[in-house]
């Protein structure tokens, strides 16, 4: 089932109007990005972030789940999670420095 316009809207949102946070339309998915960066993405409207050590810290406990098969796993955040807006503010600021900038796309 893919995501919903809807439901990524509402976590962009949640990110305290950072506007630095955007997404990629993938596949009915969406790939999230912050400063060059992914750290996670919407998925069955799901929000997964990628399993850095901070993001490990400040998620204790969290679901390991996959994104999709035959993808590594992520950690699931939590409908209320995703409600605390600063909360993901911070989750966000302490995982950037552990994530390193998106590979540029090769031109054909």
């Amino acid at each position: 089932m893919p995501s919903t316009q809807k439901f990524r809207d509402y976590v962009v949102a949640q990110f305290k109007g950072e506007l630095r946070v955007t997404t990629r339309k993938m596949m009915g998915e969406y790939i999230l990005y912050a400063d060059g960066k992914i750290f996670g993405g919407i998925y069955d409207d799901r929000l997964l972030v990628k399993p850095v050590s901070a993001a490990v810290a400040m998620l204790p406990g969290a679901k390991k789940q996959l994104p999709y098969e035959g993808a590594k796993p992520m950690l699931r955040v939590t409908s209320e999670q995703i409600e605390d807006s600063e909360f993901l503010a911070k989750l966000l600021d302490a995982m950037l420095p552990e994530l390193s900038a998106a590979k540029a796309k090769k031109k054909k």
